[in-house]
């Protein structure tokens, strides 16, 4: 018959955690013991800390085979970087630099004094840069281009239209005999009618560097100065300077990789405090205060076992991993206060071993599904396309394990001690023998504070709490009556409707800032840059990958016709546009070439070079053949990250779409935006495999298929709820918010699972009965686990990194959404559909009791 409903794993392993509590019971003190001696010596990990931390942004937080890396690869292979010749559109990656962003104080003109004398002041000194008491010249560090520093030529400009600034044009501005680009340059400009600057707020400057190894330790110490430099540089009396260089965002997660800890101590100690303050009782033997600062211990003994033992077999530490502690600690106090729970319903009369055999029986059991379905969702999760989610996925999942193991080992053989202790009616603090009724002889304060051992004669339990109480005789009983169950059905149809909106609008991508605090120069850099400088992208590269007749005319035109097709664009600036195939067709017109002529084509490349140096560089010439060339589009009017993604899409419409080569797109920050392509699809996968693994996991634990299908639709519920609710809170969905809401489902199912197992055990007959059993013995627990959490993690709101922040918004929404299904919807909707009710048996003992 247990076959029939399923359930063929749920008796026998009901039966062996029955005689796990036994044996925990009888021999408390070794389940006590080896996990703290465990815990200590895997504690000795930790000393591998800072070996193990990798925070490497490419690495750790994108795709391990996004497609940009591999066209990356194709252009470090075809276009070799060649030093001699800077140019910064050329660059495959973001190459060695130092920036900063000057904005004029009182919205004033930066191009006029005295903003401007404030600059050129400020640039002499990071000219002149002092590093290790030797003055290292900004000379001895630059990239060049013919043999010159690559300057910032906006301020040749300046001080060559000293007299007349007015007559600078923008977005283009002929320098001497060329144009020059000043869209990177200058940021809120105002222009008359012929494109001459009136005004501008802001003025960017750059200080490339060389990018040659043999040159990387100048290149370092004079970051290492230019960064001294503006975060002491105090005589900026006009204008306000944000700073940023090539090394700022990997600096900036390095030295925060641990930060989340302090926060977690934080955490700690505000889960202690209320688990402490919810266990209190007046009854000063039946008192629970220890066994909620043993419990919450318990969850610390586990994270350290787990990360210790990760960090011993050099598993890297990831920032992202510091959001798993605040996970396992909601985990821990969830489990925590089931098994007190189930503890309180069994006799005090009964011996420990007894006790804890019927503890374990209930609890255990409920426990193990969420566990097991947690585990086994992050192991899949360590296949995950980003080494940052693998990292944390590993440890979350062997910290769980641990979680699970100690819960059952040295949080269970403490229960089981502080059972012995209500048996001999001890006081919880002082361990003394007290009365367990009013004495004469004593004082009223002797009373209050020195007597307990009480519990419920009828039952033969601990006298239940107010809130238990509560839930048996008034909430329950209230969520019961037919009219409120049809206002429970609408309120989640509109909660449902709702959260569908919301997930149609949800944002894509992050900022990659927000992996810096909220106060570092890299974030105020970066925000500067959004608003001022929005308007002018990347340079982005075109790429004919194969091998291509160039000097064929009709083949030559369907290659320009798909050029053309990136310039129609809505993105792209059709002016800014670099071709050596259009310079090379009018070099050929000037020189009267036929360059429809193989040999002409091929033979007039070198002088075509030696008047155009740079074009050079995007070709890959080898004997007669032309195998790989690349052309530059100017990117425009892209504000946010969903642009961005935007972008991307159409870039990849486009480039698909040209019949007459291969085509290719790139630059260095489009391997970070590989991550918005992943980022649904890995979310939804991750959905889907949960849901289907907590299905199979629930079918073989609750005993009935019925009850088992309603948890896992509760998975989708509560998802689509977070994603809907997301929205609606401004957060976006990115590879940060995918981990940690990767993280959060599994605490959908927590409490929707422990109703349904508690509602399908009840023996009481009737649906309603059943319901309100299973609130009466989980509905205190479940406020208790969830809030505690809530007020756990509250401390991240505080925080001053995106990701900890974005942990607290959607572990909010979590828990808040997953106690309203397990409080309100679920008991409703289990007995709507009669799952775990036998009808006879129902009939019979409504038979019995009338005849009583």
């Amino acid at each position: 018959m247990g076959c029939r409903r399923t359930d063929c794993l749920s008796r026998p392993l009901s039966n062996l955690f029955e005689k796990l509590g036994s044996t925990v019971g009888s021999y408390p003190f070794y389940f006590f013991v080896i996990p703290i001696l465990i815990t200590a010596s895997l504690s000795g990990g930790f000393f591998f800390l800072k070996d193990r931390e990798d925070n490497d942004l490419e690495r750790q937080f994108t795709p391990k085979k996004g497609p940009s890396k591999a066209t990356r690869a194709f252009v470090r292979e075809n276009f070799p970087y060649n030093a001699s010749m800077f140019s910064e559109k050329r660059l495959y990656d973001s190459g060695n630099f130092a920036s900063l962003i000057a904005v004029s104080k009182n919205s004033n003109n930066i191009l006029e004094s005295p903003a401007l004398e404030d600059i050129i002041r400020l640039n002499e000194k990071i000219q002149n840069i002092t590093v290790n008491s030797k003055r290292l010249g900004f000379s001895q560090a630059c990239a060049k281009a013919n043999e010159k520093c690559v300057s910032n030529v906006i301020l040749e400009i300046l001080s060559y239209n000293e007299t007349s600034r007015n007559s600078i044009t923008y977005p283009e501005h002929r320098h001497g005999s060329s144009l020059v680009f000043l869209g990177s340059a200058l940021g809120g400009v105002l222009t008359d009618a012929n494109g001459n600057i009136q005004r501008a707020q802001a003025l960017k400057l750059f200080y490339y560097l060389n990018n040659q190894e043999s040159a990387a330790e100048t290149s370092k110490l004079w970051l290492r100065g230019f960064k001294a430099l503006l975060s002491d540089e105090t005589d900026r009396k006009h204008i306000d300077v944000s700073y940023y260089t090539s090394k700022s965002k990997q600096e900036e997660i390095d030295s925060h990789t641990i930060d989340g800890f302090p926060l977690f101590l934080i955490t700690y100690a505000c889960a202690i405090s209320f688990s402490v303050i919810s266990c209190l009782r007046s009854d000063h033997v039946r008192n629970k205060i220890w066994v909620a600062v043993f419990g919450v211990l318990s969850s610390g003994l586990a994270v350290n076992s787990s990360f210790g033992l990760l960090l011993y077999i050099g598993v890297p530490f990831v920032i992202t991993v510091a959001n798993s502690p605040f996970l396992i600690l909601g985990i821990g106090l969830n489990n925590m206060f089931i098994i007190v729970s189930d503890w309180q319903h069994t006799h005090v009369m009964d011996p420990v071993p007894k006790r804890m055999a019927h503890t374990y029986k209930e609890a255990v059991m409920s426990i193990t599904i969420t566990a097991l379905t947690d585990v086994l969702k992050f192991s899949i999760g360590v296949m995950s396309d980003f080494p940052s989610v693998q990292s944390f996925c590993l440890y979350t999942a062997i910290s769980i394990i641990f979680c699970y193991v100690y819960t059952i080992t040295f949080f269970g053989a403490f229960v089981a001690l502080n059972g012995r202790r209500e048996a001999s009616n001890r006081h919880w603090l002082t361990c003394m023998k007290i009365p367990s009724e009013k004495s004469i002889d004593q004082t009223q304060i002797y009373d209050f504070c020195c007597m307990g051992g009480n519990y419920d004669e009828q039952t033969g339990a601990e006298k239940k709490t107010v809130v238990s109480n509560f839930f048996k005789d008034y909430y329950g009983p209230f969520l019961m009556k037919p009219w409120v169950k049809c206002v429970v059905l609408i309120i989640y149809l509109a909660y449902l409707a709702t959260s569908i909106f919301g997930c149609f609008h949800i944002r894509q991508g992050t900022e990659l800032y927000d992996l810096a605090a909220d106060k570092s120069h890299v974030t105020r850099f970066n925000i500067k840059e959004r608003q001022y400088f929005y308007e002018y992208g990347p340079s982005v590269m075109v790429i004919v990958k194969d091998d291509m007749a160039y000097w064929d005319k009709s083949k030559r035109s369907q290659l320009q016709g798909c050029l053309e097709d990136f310039k129609e664009l809505h993105f792209v600036d059709r002016e800014f546009y670099t071709s050596w195939l259009d310079s090379y067709i009018s070099y050929s017109q000037e020189k009267n070439l036929n360059i429809d002529d193989k040999n002409v084509f091929l033979s007039n490349l070198p002088p075509f070079f030696e008047r155009y140096p740079f074009f050079k560089q995007d070709l890959n010439l080898s004997g007669d053949a032309v195998h790989a060339s690349r052309f530059f589009i100017q990117i425009v009017n892209t504000t946010n990250a969903s642009e961005e993604i935007e972008m991307l899409k159409v870039l990849k419409s486009v480039a698909g779409r040209c019949k007459v080569a291969s085509l290719l797109f790139y630059h260095h920050e489009f391997i970070y935006f590989d991550q918005y392509d992943v980022v649904v699809k890995s979310t939804i996968k991750n959905v889907l495999v949960i849901t289907a693994v907590m299905f199979v996991v629930s079918l073989l634990l609750i005993p009935h298929p019925v009850c088992s299908l309603m948890v896992t639709c509760s998975i989708g519920s509560v998802t689509a709820g977070v994603n809907g609710f997301m929205a609606l809170w401004d957060i976006s969905l990115d590879s940060i918010s995918m981990i940690i809401f990767t993280v959060c489902i599994g605490f959908t199912v927590d409490f929707s699972a422990h109703v349904s197992y508690a509602f399908v055990s009840s023996e009481k007959p009737h649906p309603n009965n059943k319901a309100i059993d299973a609130l009466s013995n989980l509905g205190y627990p479940i406020i208790q686990g969830a809030l505690s959490t809530i007020l756990g993690v509250s401390v991240l709101a505080m925080s001053e990194f995106y990701t900890f922040r974005t942990f607290f918004r959607i572990f909010l929404l979590v828990m808040l959404i997953g106690m309203v299904h397990g409080l309100v919807f679920m008991p409703v909707f289990l007995t709507a559909s009669g799952c775990g009710t036998d009808k006879k048996k129902s009939r019979d003992k409504e038979l019995k009791t009338t005849k009583l």
